[in-house]
């Protein structure tokens, strides 16, 4: 079954709904002759600078860079120094905002967490800042529409250093 890419506009909207429509989604990875889809079960949004839980709140930085540039962006890191997390700029050029992939379904078995899900699907720093739109190593394709009864959303995880910003529910799966 062909999959239709996802495009430019998708990815200049605001971060909180696009966060809500990537569930469902498809995120493709090639590597060699092998392509591995997963889909994405559970996302994450960071939203501008004022959000103490995210990398922007410290403003531009080299590691922050991709954040602030062109939507449709792979925004990739390293935690705790063997972990890499798979984000997706959004929203307008110079506005910090990224949809961070915690959880997918490949060969249906969940991938929940971010680490696991790069680490299975062969995502590392050298995808950073790869262009979404046009890669033919990594991009995101529609799937099936999940409905809002069908999205149940809740803190973000590992952010307790964020003050008020931890409890924002912008933590998003798919019900079970």
């Amino acid at each position: 079954m062909k999959r239709k890419r996802i495009g430019k506009s998708f990815f200049y909207q605001h971060t909180l709904p696009i966060a809500r429509r990537l569930l469902g989604c498809y995120l493709v990875r090639k590597k060699g002759k092998f392509i591995k889809r997963a889909l994405i079960c559970e996302t994450e949004a960071y939203v501008g600078r004022e959000d103490k839980a995210s990398h922007a709140s410290h403003g531009l930085t080299a590691r922050t860079e991709t954040m602030f540039g062109l939507p449709g962006r792979a925004y990739i890191y390293l935690i705790y120094g063997m972990y890499y997390c798979f984000n997706i700029v959004t929203g307008e050029w110079g506005y910090p905002a990224a949809v961070l992939i915690r959880g997918v379904v490949l060969d249906g078995k969940l991938l929940n967490g971010p680490g696991k899900v790069c680490r299975e699907l062969e995502i590392d720093k050298s995808l950073n800042k790869e262009n979404l739109l046009t890669s033919k190593s990594i991009w995101l394709e529609f799937g099936s529409k999940i409905t809002p009864k069908e999205i149940k959303s809740g803190p973000r995880i590992g952010v307790d250093y964020a003050g008020k910003w931890k409890n924002k529910p912008w933590r998003f799966f798919i019900k079970k």
